[in-house]
């Protein structure tokens, strides 16, 4: 009986006029020699596969992501495939890792394959009883759940915040307010609002609690990290790790020296069982809108968002941990000193942590409104008012996923706005791709 479902053979088909299209495009860009070796990999041949995933590499890091031919992005996706496909069978965690460099790295012209390739792969590891939860970050179980447990004495808190924290107006907090309220009295006015106890029925706020639980789902997959406590200090760098290697140095008793955290990455595209974990927050659709993307903050204690705006509306789940935010209204960003190259143009050069008050003299007696962000929270930033975030001190242990900018975007299709939720930014309305390139390891 006919289902109307692509049967296998027509995906098959499609999939190769796909491949055979993109060799096309590639020999055209002059990229001879990657398709003489692609067409070895497709007969089987591993180190052609692997010449060819490395000079796509290259073709990747010639210049500004954003010039960078979309084929070659699409010819590296098709490399990792033929990598994981011919590999599979010697080494299951490479061949995780070459899917999952696919898709970080590669373009959209194959992403169903990577998927599919990555499913098969992932299937076996649990039938051969591997991603049991019995990773390194497993001996962290307690230490991961004591940091989720232990709180603060105010006091003690406010030695570690900005001057003046939680001493003027606080951000309004509301329980549960429906759609229509939220539009009236927030969204259309461009206020700031906490809303307490919106998203305790998500699975993530119990499961994500258990490290076993996430090393089962996600150990053996690779992901993009930034190292350093925030994008604006000279230490900060990116990583690509396994999120194994990511939980275990989160759970680590003094992460401090290797501060660790992801931050504006597509999480919930990559590992899809992560994003059966939660659910849309019915604001997202203020004005009517639908999902562009979805990114994901995963972060310890200690790590800081500097002072920054976004362009679009941002509601923001703190869903475990707790964090500090201070807000800034949108009209006094001349007297926050935004710095002037491109790049880092909605980033203060005002460092809230310690002042210059002789280089900014304007910000100290600013008005602001701050507030502590509890597990369940959200938090709507209107557009481009300025934001800093802190989570955290060194004598905790914190984890925090949160919904913000890039992260869960919906377009508001009455207005042409896009509306964020879903996690922190911590490089804000960035070109996701630009920071990419700074990536250390290829492999």
């Amino acid at each position: 009986m006919d289902t109307g479902e692509p049967t296998g053979a027509a995906v098959a088909a499609a999939g190769g006029e796909k491949r055979a299209m993109l060799l096309r495009q590639i020999t055209e860009e002059g990229g001879f020699a990657f398709v003489a070796s692609a067409e070895k990999a497709a007969a089987g041949d591993l180190r052609a596969a692997e010449a060819a995933r490395d000079m796509a590499w290259e073709q990747l890091h010639s210049g500004p992501w954003s010039e960078v031919e979309p084929a070659w992005r699409h010819a590296y996706a098709l490399a990792c495939l033929h990598v994981a496909s011919l590999g599979v069978g010697d080494d299951r965690r490479a061949a995780l890792r070459a899917l999952d460099m696919g898709l970080i790295m590669g373009g959209d012209l194959l992403r169903a394959e990577l998927e599919a390739a990555m499913k098969l792969v992932a299937a076996d590891g649990n039938r051969d009883g591997e991603g049991d939860g019995a990773g390194d970050a497993g001996r962290n179980v307690e230490r991961w759940r004591e940091g989720f447990s232990r709180n603060q004495d105010l006091g003690d808190v406010l030695k570690l915040l900005p001057v003046k924290s939680l001493s003027c107006k606080r951000i309004e907090r509301r329980t549960c307010i429906s759609l229509e309220a939220f539009i009236q009295d927030y969204f259309l006015r461009e206020s700031p609002v906490i809303l307490s106890g919106c998203i305790d029925h998500w699975p993530a706020r119990t499961k994500w609690k258990d490290i076993k639980y996430l090393e089962k789902i996600a150990g053996d997959r690779t992901i993009p990290v930034e190292v350093g406590k925030s994008y604006v200090c000279n230490e900060w760098r990116q990583d690509l790790i396994t999120f194994s290697q990511f939980l275990e140095r989160m759970s680590s008793p003094d992460c401090s020296g290797n501060l660790t955290y992801l931050a504006q990455h597509p999480l919930f595209d990559q590992i899809k069982e992560l994003r059966e974990d939660i659910v849309v927050p019915e604001y997202c659709y203020a004005g009517g809108g639908e999902l562009q993307s979805l990114n994901a903050w995963f972060g310890p204690h200690g790590t800081v968002t500097p002072l920054h705006h976004d362009p679009h509306h941002n509601l923001f789940a703190q869903v475990l941990g707790r964090k500090y935010i201070r807000l800034y209204h949108a009209s006094v960003s001349e007297d926050l000193y935004p710095h002037m190259e491109t790049m880092l143009s909605n980033t203060s050069q005002v460092d809230l942590d310690n002042i210059d008050v002789k280089e900014f003299p304007r910000t100290e007696d600013l008005e602001f409104m701050d507030n502590i962000l509890e597990e369940g929270d959200l938090l709507y930033i209107p557009p481009k008012w300025w934001h800093y975030m802190f989570s955290g001190s060194s004598s905790t242990n914190k984890m925090y996923l949160s919904h913000n900018t890039i992260q869960f975007a919906f377009k508001l299709l009455s207005n042409d706005i896009n509306f964020i939720t879903c996690n922190l930014c911590i490089i804000s309305q960035f070109d996701g791709q630009n920071f990419i390139l700074k990536y250390e390891s290829a492999m």
